[in-house]
């Protein structure tokens, strides 16, 4: 009999597991379990979908459950595993009739994902926030239904990417952000930027808010109730690890799966972990965090895969890069912040500029800023960007040369290309090393 692989999750890192260790193993019985009807689909385009940018939801979905299975993985959707015995080497899984079975393994790969953290507040848990499509298409029939006021509780990515959707719907929408600063992954000056963005397009961001009550018509506010036809909860999101902890697996500080950079759970042969339930090794800081982006997940997962049909793949560790469109802005960030930095403890240096994003002469060009966090020693160790069309994607250069350990006087004199619908004769990252050069 084939030996057997068990998927627990169908998303990201556990498709991307199942699927590599399929194509290195074609005789391996490989299943997997998805507590929700679709496979491989993409979390991050939800904004776009309840925006308006596109009307089918099924053009969220990379690889369907069917298209799994004509590649020869058993997929099991609505099917919740509920517990895992790593003794007997067994799954309990219940699917959506409620009737419960039990699923036998060789090896197993655990990739929940993550849960959504509502607010200690009453009514804040009565509202589901749009994670999943299914939940998407939900609240995009709300919306269909009418409505004229919105409020968005949370400041970060997603929560000012719906806000954003909710405006283009027609919304009055208010944003409410305990912090003092939208985007916590952001410095404040930089993202000052970002909430001038968001207040362009008439959002009202109140920060330092603290919310008290959410209600069927409004949100309760510091005292004022805001009127709220619509309430989306952005509040942020935790390692979905309940299972994988009464299994007797080790979390991490960050209240992740530990793992090592093969993906395996230490003290578990043929167990392994992947994903936003699971911790990374930060290449700058120098120890385990769990950063949640599905470019991890992903390439987790097919290690995971790979390495449990024996190959011996290593993950080489995270930096925290990300990038977003808020508004009229893009927004990007890698390795760590002077904030970040302050709370590690580490020494560093900061420069920021503004520039444009193309030739000065040349139509479209819009202000960019960029942030370097530089060492006393000259290597780079983050960046920040913000700026008009064609800021973000600049963030892969810098991530590029934290990855390598390059220093800010090498970035400076770096060969990047220029042409005038591009940047100016020195493109704003050239102009930013300068800047953080003469810092030091």
């Amino acid at each position: 009999m084939a030996e057997r692989l068990a998927i627990v999750g169908g998303d990201a890192a556990g498709m991307s597991a199942a699927s590599a260790a399929r194509r290195r193993e074609p005789t391996l019985d490989v299943v997997a379990f998805e507590r929700g009807p679709y496979t491989s689909f993409s979390a991050c385009g939800i904004p776009f979908f309840l925006g308006g940018l596109f009307e089918d939801s099924d053009r969220l979905v990379s690889r369907s459950p069917d298209e799994h299975r004509e590649r020869g993985i058993e997929v099991h959707t609505r099917t919740t595993v509920t517990a895992v015995d790593l003794d007997r080497r067994v799954l309990t899984v219940r699917d959506q009739t409620g009737d419960e079975r039990i699923e036998g393994f060789d090896q197993v790969v655990v990739a929940t994902g993550a849960e959504a953290v509502a607010p200690d507040v009453p009514g804040a848990d009565a509202t589901e926030p749009a994670r999943t499509i299914e939940a998407a298409e939900r609240f995009r029939t709300a919306l269909q239904r009418g409505g004229e006021t919105a409020v968005v509780i949370g400041g970060g990515y997603i929560g000012l990417e719906m806000a954003e959707a909710l405006v283009e719907r027609g919304l009055r929408v208010t944003l409410v952000e305990r912090a003092g600063q939208v985007m916590a992954t952001l410095d404040e000056d930089m993202a000052a930027h970002v909430q001038d963005a968001a207040e362009g397009v008439g959002i009202d961001v109140r920060l330092g808010a603290e919310l008290q009550e959410v209600s069927e018509d409004a949100v309760s506010v510091d005292g004022e109730a805001l009127p709220a036809d619509h309430v989306v909860m952005a509040t942020g999101v935790r390692p979905a690890t309940a299972i994988a902890r009464d299994a007797g697996l080790e979390l991490g500080e960050s209240g992740a799966l530990r793992v090592d950079d093969h993906q395996r759970c230490p003290g578990h042969d043929g167990v392994f972990a992947a994903g936003d339930c699971v911790e990374s090794w930060h290449r700058v800081l120098e120890r385990p965090m769990n950063v949640q982006l599905g470019t991890h997940a992903n390439k987790q997962g097919r290690i995971a895969g790979a390495n449990a049909t024996g190959a011996d793949f290593a993950f080489p560790g995270v930096i925290g890069t990300a990038a977003s469109k808020i508004c009229r802005y893009e927004v990007a960030r890698t390795g760590i912040t002077e904030r970040e930095a302050a709370d590690a403890g580490i020494e560093v240096r900061a420069a920021t500029i503004k520039d444009r994003t193309r030739a000065g002469y040349y139509p479209g060009n819009g202000p960019i800023w960029v942030k370097l966090v530089v060492a006393p020693d000259g290597r780079l160790l983050g960046g920040q960007i913000v700026g008009t069309e064609g800021a973000a994607k600049r963030i892969d250069v810098l991530a590029t040369c934290i990855w390598t350990g390059m220093a800010v006087d090498e970035l400076e004199l770096l060969d990047l290309s220029y042409a005038p619908p591009y940047s100016g004769v020195y493109d704003p990252l050239l102009v930013a090393a300068r800047a953080a050069t003469k810092v030091l």
